[in-house]
C-alpha cells in the first residue's frame, strides 16, 4: 500500500504541508493519532505543483483488509466486544478524514488560503474526535488494531480531481452521511448502557455540521452556483452516487442548520439508501 511514498518529494520542512505530508505518510501509529501540534509549524508553503499521494502510510498494527468487515446488529450492542467492534471503525474512519483533509491540502495548492487553513482546522478536530474513540476503546477492553479495517475512503478520494469533488465526496457526502450515522448510533449506545459512547457520537454529530456547512460554503465558491442536488450528485467521482451518502431516517434538523435546503433534501430522501455507515 505504502509503493508510492518513496516517489514523492515532501514540501518544506516547518510548513503546513510538510506536516500534511507527514500525517497522511507516516507509518508509525503514535504519530498518526497524536501528530506534532501545527503551531510548530511556520507557514504555508504555497506549492507550485500539487502532490497527489495514492495511497497512505498504515502502521503495522492495522490490519487492512479488502472488504468491510460486517456491522454488528443493533441487539448486538449490549455485548462490549459488539461495540468495541464498532467504535474501532469509528477511530479508523477518523483516521482516514483526517488524512484525507491533510491530502486535499497537499492535491490543490492553488486553491485559497482560506479554505487550505478551513482544511487543516477540520483535520485537527477529525484527530480530537480520533482521540475521544481511541480512549473509549480502551475502557472498553481493546486497542486500535484489534479488529480489522478498510480503506474504504481512500478508494474514492484519489478519484477527486478538483476542489469541487473533494468537497462533494468527502464534505457533503462522507461528512453528510455522519449526520444520520452519528445520530442513529448515538441512540443504540445508550440504549445499549454505554453513555460515554453515546456522548462522543453527539458531540460528533454537532462537530460535523459545522464540516458539513464548510464543504458547502466552498462547493458553492468552486462552482460558481448556489448547492444544486444535480450538480452535488455530478461532482461525485465515479462510480459513487448520493444513494450511498445518506443514513435513514435523514437528520434534516441538522442538515439545514449544515446549509442543505428543503428541495435537496427531499431529492435525497427519495434515494433508495445503501449507505455505508461512517460515525466519524
Amino acid at each position: 500500500m505504502n509503493e508510492t511514498r518513496v516517489e514523492l518529494i515532501p514540501p518544506r520542512a516547518g510548513t503546513v504541508e510538510r506536516w500534511c505530508f507527514e500525517l497522511v505518510t507516516t507509518c508509525d501509529l503514535a504519530r498518526k493519532v497524536a501528530p506534532p501540534d501545527t503551531r510548530n509549524t511556520s507557514s504555508f508553503d504555497d506549492l507550485t505543483a500539487p502532490i497527489r499521494i495514492l495511497a497512505p502510510g498504515r502502521p503495522s498494527e492495522l490490519r487492512v483488509v479488502a472488504r468491510s468487515p460486517r456491522t454488528p446488529p443493533a441487539g448486538a450492542l449490549v455485548r462490549t466486544e459488539a461495540r468495541a467492534q464498532l467504535v474501532h471503525t469509528f477511530v479508523h474512519h477518523e483516521m482516514q478524514a483526517a488524512e484525507l483533509f491533510a491530502w486535499a491540502v497537499l492535491a490543490f495548492p492553488q486553491t485559497p488560503r482560506e479554505f487550505k487553513a478551513g482544511l487543516l482546522r477540520l483535520c485537527r478536530e477529525e484527530l480530537a474526535h480520533l482521540a475521544l474513540y481511541a480512549a473509549h476503546l480502551e475502557t472498553l477492553g481493546h486497542h486500535i488494531g484489534d479488529f480489522p479495517v478498510r480503506d474504504w475512503f481512500w478508494e474514492r478520494v484519489v478519484h477527486c480531481t478538483t476542489p469541487a469533488m473533494f468537497v462533494a465526496f468527502q464534505g457533503l457526502g462522507l461528512e453528510g452521511a455522519n449526520l444520520e450515522h452519528s445520530a442513529r448510533f448515538a441512540t443504540l449506545f445508550r440504549a445499549a448502557g454505554d453513555e460515554i459512547g453515546a456522548r462522543i457520537l453527539e458531540r460528533v454529530e454537532q462537530d460535523e455540521i459545522a464540516h458539513v456547512a464548510f464543504s458547502a460554503r466552498w462547493f458553492e465558491h468552486f462552482t460558481g452556483s448556489p448547492l444544486d442536488y444535480d450538480a452535488w450528485s455530478a461532482a461525485l467521482p465515479k462510480p459513487l452516487t448520493p444513494a450511498l451518502l445518506h443514513g435513514r431516517p435523514l437528520n434534516r434538523e441538522a442538515r439545514l442548520r449544515a446549509g442543505f435546503d428543503a428541495r435537496f433534501l427531499e431529492r435525497l430522501e427519495a434515494e433508495p439508501s445503501t449507505s455505508i455507515r461512517r460515525p466519524s
